[in-house]
């Protein structure tokens, strides 16, 4: 338990007793002592859990790292506040109205005048036989997600093998469970009884786009099916479920997630109005029939309904506040818009999303092979937007959803198709649109709080509170600041960091123009101080980008990041991992077979990546130069998978074998990877060519793609996957080669002179000025005169190519960096440990660990003078009769 504060408050303070501590108590106690500067308020938050309020939107962060103390809400000086006392692990059991005091589970009575109840609501766990069997879980609080987590760890020692969970409940806390258990590395099944996922949230087409997406990561989707009963196996542990078609699945792990129910036991005990669904009934202004007992958040029912989503009960919780104080805030309904990212999929509903208003016209734009589905409602003249929902790409929501209610002034389709959507951060909202609906930050307080000073997204955030909870509007909030910072004539800072005033695009030309080689003369000249970790790479990525040597060469190694440093790419248990390069995925079988042969000697688990290239996971540091020795030998060279670089070129089979190609892709892609490998830019960039319309090679969702046409090629820009998928536009078509490669040349060098840090290219063709017709100007029909200069640079980089690793293995000094232990060089870490699955070898579980299931671990592992050692040691624990490695791969 907790006792946060001393207590003093005066002795004719009004009692301010509120019974719950999540976030809307946490918001309400905030609002009411910002506003209370005469001191008229005593404040007690009696909360059930032991931890002080926590963000429970971001609960899934948990099985990232994440815990109480990361996941705590607002400024911890909240609870240091004389005015406030914070007592956790004090469950409320009565409440007296007539004695206005409640009671504790520690026996401990608070007495009130002003009573907040703000006792959110609780897992709904429908009435299942064997739902209370152990195994089975809810997932609502950081105490429910550790106890699911120690499960998982437990089941996969016991049993070692995969875990299987089950999840019923395909809404959003069901989502979020089921990537939870997927990122503990179970495999799991929805089972949700509505016909489609999100059915609350989503119509059909949004639903089936949802299914697809989710069905593609792995997990198993049930719709339209019930679950009967949760079997137990003999030790009366859940093992098996059973569904109303009569048919089953094995399960170690059930989380049920189907839904909540208000906590209104307080209510109901004391005498006080319930809903037909639950919650204490309230009025617009969140008072009881009680005068004296007020309810906000999921426990209130307003308006005839409970609210299950944050940004409503902060709501209540500021007009509460302003109640209290005197003021006449009243409820004026609910914003049910969400924006979630599920599973790394963005999935944003808003509006009246169900088209219920009478004539609403619908807008419909999908794309199956980019797992995207978008749909705006509009009034029946198509002027008014009434609501939308984006499946896979959200990217619009923040701009679209505060213009809910009026006329768009543009073509609808125009806001949905790729292309267009962009368009929509530039659509003037009016002072009353609402951008940040968790805060009910309208852009008119964010136009006020820019005029009054707050210059930075940091500042705003502080004086608004927009963007403090989801961050989804920061986009659209930091838009705003911008263009009022700019209207009134104030200049807005584009600095690097604090020790170069100047962005990554002056940067880059006043290297360019000075020619300086290290960092040492760019501060010097250019900045102050000693560097940080955000301009040391950028500067370290820009001499590499104008040919300044080796990238680990004199003052260029100190510069780079973790995977420069070692050029491969860290782990999670703190092995590396190694990427040849195979250009266009063309690779002979000789080189198959080198790659295997040192795969099998080093002991490594083999991967095909989606660049159609080899990773080879598991190679310990001092190991990097003995692996990439034996690659050299064989051919191969850096695939610069660590870098800010060129990745791939992706190809189809093309002409040469596919009855359908028009052109010959794969020799295109060779020769396209070939020309820019090892080009350093301010992001990764990947390319595509396919050798036909139907777009094997995915080359529209590239930073370049190449599609071939009768006459030629097609070249497409700017495109990605990634968090935020975006295809590639159009940018010139039937081009001949030689065109086409002038103006892949022009077009990169372009984005590597002028993006900003860490920009990707589809990002920075949002920040460019007059968009892809700037890019078109400037790259096909010179507008700037710099098409030769960029030609000559891409030529400069081409003509000073040289492979990374094979300058390594040639110079001493670079090789003393690869050692584990730099005093005791032969030493193997002793916390690589591994077990086998599916005939290789993966890093072992926790649970593994403390179990002793490990195949290969410490002294077992193989020596950098002895590559074969890792066979013999696989052999040796096969045999072992400690080890049962049949078992443990099963």
């Amino acid at each position: 338990m907790l006792e946060a504060a001393a207590h003093t408050p005066s002795s004719d303070a009004t009692r301010v007793v509120v019974v719950g501590a999540g976030m809307v108590a946490s918001r309400f106690v905030e609002a009411l002592l910002q506003r209370d500067t005469a001191g008229a308020f005593a404040v007690t938050v009696l909360g059930e859990e032991a931890h002080p309020p926590y963000d429970r939107v971001a609960l899934t962060s948990f099985f990232s790292g994440r815990g109480a103390e990361e996941l705590a809400l607002g400024d911890p000086t909240l609870w240091q506040d004389p005015r406030v006392r914070l007592l956790t692990g004090r469950r409320v059991v009565g409440l007296d109205r007539a004695a206005r005091t409640v009671t504790t589970d520690t026996g401990e009575v608070h007495g009130y005048d002003e009573l907040v109840l703000a006792t959110g609501s609780s897992a709904f766990v429908p009435p299942i036989p064997g739902a209370d069997l152990p195994g089975v879980f809810v997932y609502r609080t950081l105490d429910d997600v550790a106890a699911l987590q120690r499960w998982v760890e437990d089941a996969e020692r016991r049993c070692g093998r995969q875990v299987r969970a089950a999840v019923i409940g395909g809404g959003l806390l069901g989502l979020e469970a089921a990537g939870a258990c997927r990122s503990m590395g179970a495999h799991s099944t929805v089972v949700e009884f509505a016909p489609r996922m999100m059915a609350v949230q989503l119509d059909e087409g949004g639903g089936q786009a949802l299914g697809r997406i989710v069905t593609g990561m792995g997990i198993d989707v049930r719709t339209g099916t019930g679950t009967t009963a949760i079997l137990p196996d003999a030790e009366g542990r859940v093992a098996a479920m059973t569904f109303t078609d009569e048919t089953g699945i094995d399960v170690d792990v059930v989380v049920v997630a189907a839904g909540i129910r208000a906590r209104d036991e307080l209510a109901r005990a004391a005498g006080l109005p319930v809903g037909p669904r639950g919650g204490l009934v309230v009025d617009d202004r969140c008072r009881s029939e009680d005068p004296h007992v007020s309810a906000i958040g999921e426990v209130a029912c307003i308006q005839g309904s409970t609210l299950g989503l944050v940004a409503p009960g902060y709501t209540m919780a500021e007009i509460l506040a302003d109640r209290l104080l005197g003021g006449e805030a009243t409820f004026g309904g609910a914003d049910l818009s969400t924006k979630l990212k599920l599973l790394g999929v963005d999935v944003a509903s808003f509006g009246d999303a169900f088209a219920t208003t009478p004539g609403a016209l619908e807008v419909v734009y999908a794309d199956p092979s980019a797992a995207v589905y978008k749909k705006l409602v509009l009034s029946d003249d198509a002027e008014v937007l009434l609501g939308g929902i984006l499946v896979g790409d959200a990217s619009a929501y923040a701009s679209l959803r505060p213009l809910v209610g009026r006329r768009l002034g543009v073509d609808p389709a125009a806001l949905l198709v790729p292309e267009g959507a962009a368009g929509a951060g530039a659509l003037e909202l009016p002072d009353e649109a609402v951008v940040c609906s968790c805060n009910n930050v309208t852009a008119g307080t964010i136009r006020c709080a820019v005029a009054d000073g707050a210059c930075d997204l940091a500042a705003l955030k502080g004086c608004t509170k927009a963007g403090t909870s989801c961050g989804s509007c920061l986009p659209v909030a930091k838009k705003l600041m911008t263009t009022e910072l700019e209207k009134s004539g104030v200049t807005v800072s584009k600095a690097l960091c604090e020790h170069f005033d100047l962005s990554r695009a002056e940067l880059f030309e006043v290297v360019r123009l000075t020619r300086l080689t290290t960092f040492s003369e760019v501060i010097a000249r250019h900045g102050r101080g000693r560097g940080c970790d955000i301009c040391k790479p950028v500067v370290a990525s820009v001499l590499a980008s104008l040919g300044n040597g080796h990238i680990l060469a004199g003052e260029q190694a100190a510069l780079q990041d973790t995977n420069d440093h070692v050029l491969a790419n860290l782990q999670k248990d703190g092995s590396y991992s190694v990427v040849p390069r195979i250009p266009g995925g063309e690779v002979t079988p000789e080189g198959l077979i080198a790659i295997g042969e040192v795969a099998r000697d080093f002991g490594l688990y083999t991967k095909i990546t989606g660049g159609q290239r080899i990773d080879l996971f598991g190679v310990r540091l001092e190991q990097l130069p003995a692996v990439w020795r034996r690659l050299v030998d064989a051919g191969f060279e850096s695939g610069h998978a660590y870098g800010k670089s060129l990745r791939t070129v992706k190809s189809c089979v093309g002409s040469t074998w596919c009855r359908y190609g028009v052109q010959d892709s794969v020799g295109l892609a060779v020769m396209l990877e070939l020309r820019y490998r090892g080009l350093r830019s301010p992001h990764k960039l990947k390319m595509g060519v396919s050798g036909c319309a139907r777009e094997c090679a995915e080359a529209r969702g590239k930073d370049v793609g190449v599609i071939a046409t009768e006459q030629g090629w097609g070249l497409y820009v700017c495109g990605n996957g990634g968090a935020t998928p975006r295809h590639a536009q159009l940018l010139a078509t039937d081009l001949d080669t030689e065109t086409l490669v002038r103006y892949i040349d022009r077009f990169l060098m372009y984005y590597v002179r002028t993006a900003d840090r860490l920009q990707r290219t589809a990002p920075w063709l949002d920040d460019l000025e007059g968009g892809l017709d700037t890019v078109r100007a400037v790259v096909c029909e010179d507008s700037l005169g710099i098409g030769a200069d960029l030609e000559q640079a891409m030529a400069a980089h081409v003509d000073g190519y040289a492979d990374e690793w094979a300058a390594v293995l040639a110079d001493p000094d670079q090789l003393r960096r690869f050692t584990s232990f730099i005093n005791a060089p032969e030493e193997v870490d002793d916390s690589l440990q591994y077990v086998a699955e599916r005939g290789q070898i993966r890093p072992a579980a926790p649970g593994e660990r403390a179990s002793g299931a490990v195949l290969i671990a410490g002294p077992d592992l193989p020596r950098r003078s002895d590559p074969g050692l890792v066979a013999a040691g696989l052999a040796a624990q096969a045999a072992s009769p400690s080890t049962d490695v049949e078992e443990v791969s099963r």
